[in-house]
């Protein structure tokens, strides 16, 4: 039932062969009391009402605009305006009053679970009509306690560089989640949910959020066995802790049958002499099977048996991998039949979009025939590539050809344009922020207004703090932007929420204000432990979302040259802007469904949308200039670039299907007969569903699909969100037209239908509601067969549909 809002990532095909068979990182994908503010003045700690003032008309905007560029583009003008950062009395990580030093992590933790265990106890006494009308905005508070710690800690420990500092925070995580597990097991908690339920709907005195929020947690209790007689629920318990072990096992020690190949240096003609030389030792080459250099071989050596040897290495994983995996699809199996449910994904999709595995498997067929004349386009390419290289009239493409002659047709194509390179002069890493303040503030009204950090309050100098300023509300949430390469860091792209919405009532400042800890000068600030808030109103304030967006660009030490980020490296940008654009406009009054604490299959839809923005031409002319001439950028430069990147954009797709459609089967009951094989299942699958050769006999990829243990059941939303995200872009925004992707009307429909609800309201609903289509209001089967038939590349004359 108790969940964090812990980031879950997407990580394209390429970028699994990239990192196979490293760690999978994880980058990374929520009734008004009497008492009013005025009435807490004679408490211990006075309400704050200093806040910002909030009118139409907002001074100072160029001044910030220009602000927001050069703190990310000169370091002098940075070193200047961070100076504040560097000397008094240290303020906490995020302005977290406890975070001062490592030992705050235990205070921070045991606090907060004096207070979670006063809510628990209070939902268990609860008997009057009175008491459970509150039951469920107890149980997100007590919910948004358990985050309030769990997802700063798990931030912390991935990413702060004081080994102290992590080791706390590491320490203060186990500690929440052990106390959560235990709360998932409390039966007395579901039940007293169930009455508060049965009476609201004889009532009717809760709001649309409210109900969705009981929905969710009505769901996650059945979710967690609560019914189930207790030696079922132990045996759920059992499995489940086996699944938490094993599953990072299959990603952590992910490994191919052969580590290496060796061969002489004659059968790798046309690889880069460069890398060649670096795995050359006695006239031998001794090349690892997978990773970087496996993956370039495969693109560059002339002679087709030595690239068929690489490519099997690289496709098949060890037994002990294969056996892991088993293992833990098995084991999901098991719990999802002591769960009552037919299937682990059925399980899984319940509280998704798309409900069961056979409305996936409708939207993925789907979404296979609209692709298929894509993809066979495409391989009558590279049959012609083929046949022109070795002068064979009617050639085969085999598995390790793609490859090969991909990188061919590509590098024909660049040859003939100008270098891709060449556009990150317009883009300097202040220019690009500052279009996206500039982009929102057209479409949302929101912008971002540098803001000098306090000493403590960051991880790393680096590290810039904007405030998100909204014309209407003022300040609405904090974005920390760790952005540029250091040593040690992750280079994985990933957005963390640290602190979601949530309206902190007038009776929570009422008790807080008891508090005798000399550490808060509020009630207000005691309530949200010094982090951002809004300001007082007559229910309670808001506290603010608080943002973390990392990203690994690099830059010159020592130069004043700026940051210039690659095409690619925009979009990248603009998609995890995409997540936290979400968390700023979801400000839901009730934790457990603000910002991206959606389902995880419409997650990614804001995200994915947000590259499209990063393409359009109206978008590009509000910042991309060059960063020494100012000239503005050409667009066909990028057009280019464009054409470029979606070359065999198709193959890729049908990829993605193929392993979402894995994914399905392998978390269906198949797992529990005895003659189970994954490696059947895979090639069975590439045979019926692909156009592209499927992998040879004794190959086994599936091994290395290290997203089976993160995205269980799951693994089509991006693909999904895809769909989608192309679909409100031709219909919302007008595909850029006109200047659609710059209007106001156009981003407040957007926002007013489908960000500003977090995961509040059905998302079929925010479908229908935001493209005009009575179609998807109910979702289910056809909804999603009618989403697979959009096609993510589209085709001419089929808009409409």
């Amino acid at each position: 039932m108790f969940k964090s809002a812990l980031p879950r990532p997407w990580i394209c095909s390429r970028c699994i062969q990239r990192q196979m068979p490293a760690r999978l990182q994880r980058n990374h994908v929520q009734a008004t009391s009497s008492a009013s503010l005025e009435e807490t003045t004679h408490l211990r700690l006075k309400a704050s009402h200093s806040r910002i003032s909030v009118n139409g008309v907002i001074p100072g905007a160029q001044h910030n605009d220009r602000t927001l560029r050069q703190i990310f583009d000169s370091p002098a003008f940075w070193k200047e305006f961070s100076q504040s950062s560097k000397a008094g009395r240290n303020i906490g990580l995020f302005q977290n009053r406890y975070l001062t030093e490592p030992r705050g992590f235990e205070d921070f933790a045991n606090t907060t679970l004096q207070k979670a265990k006063k809510i628990v106890e209070k939902v268990l006494a609860a008997s009057s009509a009175d008491q459970y009308h509150r039951v469920v905005k107890d149980l997100d508070r007590l919910s948004d306690l358990l985050c309030r710690v769990i997802d700063i800690s798990d931030f912390v420990r991935a990413t702060h560089p004081d080994r102290r500092m992590q080791a706390a925070a590491t320490k203060a995580y186990a500690m929440m989640f052990e106390y959560m597990n235990v709360l998932n097991t409390t039966t007395g908690l579901a039940k007293q949910l169930d009455i508060a339920i049965e009476q609201s709907s004889r009532m009717a005195r809760w709001g649309e959020q409210e109900q969705m929020v009981a929905e969710i947690l009505k769901r996650d209790f059945a979710k967690s066995a609560i019914d189930l007689p207790r030696a079922e629920r132990e045996r759920f318990v059992t499995l489940s802790q086996e699944i938490s072990e094993v599953g990072p096992d299959f990603v952590d020690y992910m490994a191919p049958e052969k580590e290496h190949l060796t061969f002489q240096s004659s059968r790798l003609e046309g690889m880069d002499p460069m890398l060649v030389r670096k795995f050359t030792q006695w006239g031998q080459v001794t090349l690892p099977s997978v990773g970087g250099p496996a993956i370039a071989a495969l693109r560059t050596v002339q002679d087709e048996a030595t690239r068929n040897e690489i490519f099997k290495a690289g496709r098949t994983a060890s037994r002990a991998t294969l056996e892991r995996l088993r293992t833990l699809l098995t084991k999901r199996a098991e719990l999802a039949k002591l769960s009552r449910f037919e299937s682990y994904a059925q399980l899984t999709l319940k509280d998704k979009m798309a409900k069961s595995p056979e409305s996936v498997n409708g939207f993925l067929q789907a979404l296979s025939k609209d692709n298929r004349s894509v993809v066979e386009a495409e391989v009558v390419d590279l049959i012609m590539a083929k046949m022109v290289e070795t002068n064979i009239s009617n050639p085969t493409l085999q598995p390790w050809d793609k490859e090969y002659y991909m990188s061919h047709i590509l590098s024909s194509v660049r040859s003939k344009s100008r270098n891709p390179d060449f556009l990150s002069s317009y883009f300097s890493l202040g220019r690009v922020m500052q279009g996206l303040s500039r982009l929102f503030s057209r479409l949302y009204g929101i912008r971002f207004v540098p803001h000098e950090s306090l000493p403590g309050e960051t991880w790393n100098s680096d590290v810039r703090r904007l405030d998100v300023i909204s014309e209407t509300d003022g300040h609405v949430a904090v974005l920390y932007c760790d952005l540029f390469s250091r040593p040690g860091k992750s280079p994985n792209p990933a957005h963390f929420t640290l602190r979601c919405s949530r309206l902190i009532r007038n009776d929570e400042i009422q008790e807080a204000a008891s508090s005798t800890d000399p550490i808060f000068s509020s009630a207000e600030e005691a309530a949200n432990d010094g982090m951002a808030m809004s300001k007082p109103h007559s229910e309670g304030v808001m506290q603010l979302p608080t943002i973390a967006l990392i990203c690994d660009f690099a830059t010159e030490p020592g130069s004043h040259k700026p940051s210039l980020l690659s095409f690619s490296e925009v979009s990248t940008l603009f998609h995890e802007m995409g997540h936290a654009i979400h968390s700023i406009l979801g400000r839901t009054l009730f934790q457990e469904v603000s910002g991206t604490r959606c389902a995880t299959d419409f997650a990614e839809l804001p995200s994915v949308l947000m590259e499209h923005f990063a393409a359009d031409p109206s978008v590009l002319s509000l910042f991309a200039f060059h960063y020494e001439t100012d000239q503005p950028l050409p667009y066909e430069m990028v057009a280019e670039k464009l054409a470029l990147d979606k070359k065999f954009e198709g193959s890729d797709i049908e990829n993605q299907i193929i392993l979402s459609m894995v994914d399905q089967a392998y978390h269906s009951s198949l797992p529990l007969d005895p003659s189970f094989n994954t490696t059947k299942v895979y090639h069975d699958l590439q045979r019926s569903h692909g156009t592209l050769p499927p992998d040879p006999a004794g190959t086994s990829w599936q091994g290395f699909f290290g997203h089976l243990y993160g995205y269980g059941g799951s693994y089509y939303s991006y693909l999904f969100d895809r769909v989608l995200a192309k679909r409100v872009w031709q219909k919302v925004f007008a595909s850029g037209l006109d200047g659609g992707a710059v209007d106001r009307a156009n981003g407040e429909r957007f926002k007013d239908d489908v960000l500003k609800w977090g995961g509040a309201r059905d998302p079929w609903k925010c479908l229908s509601s935001v493209l005009r289509d009575e179609r998807l209001e109910g979702g289910g089967q056809s909804a999603m067969g009618l989403v697979g038939s959009w096609g993510i590349k589209g085709r001419k004359g089929v808009a409409g549909r």
